[in-house]
């Protein structure tokens, strides 16, 4: 329309009394602004990285599922949505069934993984007689802790045989991974979450196979097995005897922590480090060192890439008649396999060596190795065949800080590519324009690179942070680039020398280098762990926080437009306010009844139970801000050989009875009894957490709001999952006590 057809028709509106508000002007030109990126974010096949974004919600919703979904149901979904995506491909509603597909694809790829890992489960402690094959041994400064692949199991309740159990042993292992063993054993259920949303062992056990957890009881026999094992069981316990002999050799040869963490580091062995150790390295925001997490699995990879080709690139021949980069890629997938191999093969290390072959791969095949599409395939392939990693903190915490530094890489190009396109003819640059083209060449090829783009991974990690560890490090910023400086220096090239010299006895002068580049990151450590303020405590966040702060990173990393990456302010608000609106709680009570955690009139909490309930107790005082250590929330507490009583913080009386002996008290004087066992359906307490309850609940937490009590549950009302089984109706019991004689045995057991 022309500027006198415009004046025309305003001369026409302006008599029929129509007035264009400014708002209707600057909604047009917002909606055209959002067209004209969208448009931009197709062209750079931007919304194909959300497809893999729909597939984690379609494994979220799985979990989220109080009962197990049909797995004939779920296939069909994803068969059909799958189909009519194709067949409207070339319509609007296309893309919107392709999204829904992949959901579906998720949620299918967890039923059918639930199903091939199912696996029996104890239902209680017990103590049986068991044979079979030890899949993994981790030796400890005072014992062993190891997997054992059950052969046969007698004695165990309801005579239950697990596929394999995880146990402790004291003393010294007379035993190797492969051997076949027999021994005495007792075995208990692997433990439930503490906390409502908390970490669930029990899930995770499942996946992982382990029916039962516990530890050996007498003396352990090694036997001829009775059948071969199978060969895969006997190739990976011939890399985890490797394994052990090079951890014992770098922990020997270095000694304490410093070879501790050298041991780890080079096997993924971490069973000698102490706790102190552990705690220092974790206030310093670097516990990753001690994990096989995609750094050194990077550097791993890089020193085979570039090692190789710049060897390579010695002879003028090789490097101008053939593909050497392609020789050196291929060459370093292999030594990144074998590192995988090498430290274990677990879930993280798994996650770093698919994102590293695929963007080694790329480079195979001509592609950019670095890009948010190879990590959008990687994360295709975690959900495809381990979809449970995604509840995981190493893949929350790996995933969000590889794509800031994607996102990082890709702005880092994006400004090569305009310092290269000529000016627009007419066209002089702003004020602003030129500060943001100065900016941007600061913090994405200047001096300050390195600490941006730091910056950014830590952003984009702390909100999981904060979430699966209720704890951030405000000093990241200095102690990762120093400790990472020095890993890639110090420890991976010398874990890689040392490893290859082992052999030959020739490793000893690797590893005191290996050791004086650890002994420099323990250093900045205790540095970083003695400032002021090392630790934030943070407390718990409401449920849904979490998935709009995931949304407000994956809104800034995916998208490359400024209009769509502002969706993240709305998103991180919500997720903000979720984080400050975390209701807490005043009870804390553990799924098994023999720990709780009250808020005691002062505001603090107080543990009660028996035992030092470091675990537990910890997840307690962590979910509630408390730096305290469990040992040091005991006060305000009266405890003897029956149980313990306190006042909670509106003058409850609160019971806690470890003996029958204690409910006949407990139950006509106070307000709320919690017992590990069943109470006697006389109880008189108000409000009573007995075994009974606790099998329907979980863990639960109270809020004491008035005369109001509001309840949050570990398990939904009618749950029935493969780890979280619904309970059993218990029989009426003869006993006018309540006892019924398999708790009999399993409390003499404990």
């Amino acid at each position: 329309m022309s500027w006198s057809a415009k004046a025309v028709a305003g001369a026409a509106d302006r008599a029929r009394g129509v007035i264009r508000p400014a708002s209707s002007a600057a909604f047009a030109s917002l909606a055209a602004g959002a067209r004209a990126a969208l448009e931009e974010e197709i062209a750079l096949r931007r919304p194909f990285l959300w497809l893999p974004v729909a597939s984690g919600a379609g494994v979220l919703l799985y979990f989220a599922a109080d009962r197990e979904p049909s797995f004939a149901a779920s296939a069909a979904g994803v068969v059909i949505l799958a189909a009519l995506a194709v067949l409207l491909r070339a319509h609007r509603a296309g893309a919107l069934l392709l999204m829904l597909a992949c959901l579906s694809g998720g949620f299918f790829a967890a039923v059918w993984r639930a199903a091939r890992v199912d696996a029996p489960i104890v239902s209680r402690a017990g103590v049986g007689f068991l044979t079979g094959f030890v899949e993994e041994l981790d030796p400890r400064p005072n014992g062993a802790r190891f997997i054992l692949r059950i052969a046969s199991a007698e004695g165990l309740p309801n005579d239950v045989a697990p596929f394999r159990v995880r146990l402790t042993t004291r003393g010294e292992a007379k035993f190797s991974a492969g051997d076949f063993i027999a021994l005495k054993a007792r075995v208990l259920p692997p433990a439930h979450a503490a906390l409502p949303g908390g970490y669930d062992f029990s899930r995770d056990a499942y996946f992982a196979g382990l029916g039962g957890v516990g530890n050996a009881l007498g003396r352990i026999d090694v036997l001829p097995p009775p059948d071969p094992a199978p060969m895969s069981l006997r190739f990976f316990a011939a890399v985890d005897r490797l394994r052990n002999a090079l951890a014992a050799r770098v922990y020997r040869a270095l000694g304490g922590d410093t070879g501790a963490i050298a041991a780890a580091m080079v096997t993924g062995k971490r069973d000698f480090l102490g706790e102190e150790a552990k705690e220092l390295i974790r206030r310093a925001g670097i516990f990753h060192i001690i994990t096989i997490s995609g750094v050194q699995m990077t550097l791993v990879a890089g020193i085979f890439f570039v090692g190789l080709r710049r060897l390579l690139a010695l002879s003028r021949t090789l490097a101008l008649n053939y593909p050497i980069k392609k020789w050196a890629a291929g060459v370093a997938i292999i030594g990144a396999v074998l590192y995988d191999i090498g430290t274990g093969s677990r879930v993280g290390t798994e996650r770093a060596l698919i994102m590293t072959t695929i963007m080694l791969i790329a480079v195979l095949f001509d592609r950019p190795s670095l890009s948010m599409r190879n990590l959008a395939l990687a994360v295709f392939f975690i959900v495809a065949f381990q979809p449970e990693a995604l509840l995981g903190a190493s893949f929350q915490l790996s995933f969000a800080a590889v794509a800031a530094l994607v996102a990082v890489y890709e702005a880092r190009g994006a400004l090569i590519e305009r310092r290269r396109e000529p000016p627009a003819f007419g066209r002089t640059p702003t004020r602003f324009m030129r500060w943001r083209e100065n900016m941007g060449e600061l913090l994405l090829r200047g001096p300050a690179a390195p600490i941006f783009a730091t910056l950014c991974a830590t952003s984009a990690t702390a909100s999981f942070m904060a979430d699966d560890f209720h704890e951030l490090s405000p000093y990241v910023l200095i102690g990762n680039p120093l400790t990472l400086a020095i890993i890639e220096f110090f420890a991976v090239p010398g874990a890689l020398l040392g490893a290859f010299l082992y052999p030959l006895g020739l490793d000893g002068p690797v590893w005191r280098y290996v050791g004086f580049g650890i002994d420099l990151v323990t250093a900045i450590a205790r540095l970083i762990g003695a400032a002021p303020g090392a630790s934030l405590p943070v407390k718990s966040f409401a449920p849904f926080a979490i998935i709009f702060l995931s949304l407000a990173v994956l809104s800034l990393v995916l998208w490359r437009t400024w209009l769509f990456r502002a969706t993240a302010i709305p998103f991180a608000m919500l997720g903000l306010f979720g984080a400050a609106s975390g209701e807490g709680f005043d009870l804390a009570v553990a799924p098994g009844g023999d720990a709780a955690a009250l808020r005691l009139p002062s505001g603090e909490l107080a543990l009660l139970g028996r035992g030092k309930l470091s675990f537990v107790g910890e997840q307690w005082l962590r979910a509630d801000a408390d730096a305290r250590a469990p040992a040091d929330a005991r006060g305000g507490v009266s405890c003897d050989d029956l149980g313990c009583v306190a006042k909670a913080i509106d003058g409850r009386a609160v019971a806690l009875a470890t003996d029958r002996k204690a409910l006949i008290e407990d139950c006509a004087r106070a307000a709320i009894v919690i017992a590990p066992f069943y109470a006697p359906e006389g109880c008189g307490a108000p409000i009573l957490l007995d075994r009974r309850k606790l099998a329907e609940t979980g863990a639960a937490t109270l809020r004491f709001v008035g005369e109001r009590v509001e309840w949050r549950t570990a398990r939904a009302p009618g749950e029935d999952r493969p780890w979280s089984r619904a309970p059993r109706r218990r029989a009426a019991s003869a006993s006018p006590s309540g006892a019924e004689p398999p708790l009999e045995e399993e409390e003499r057991l404990n």
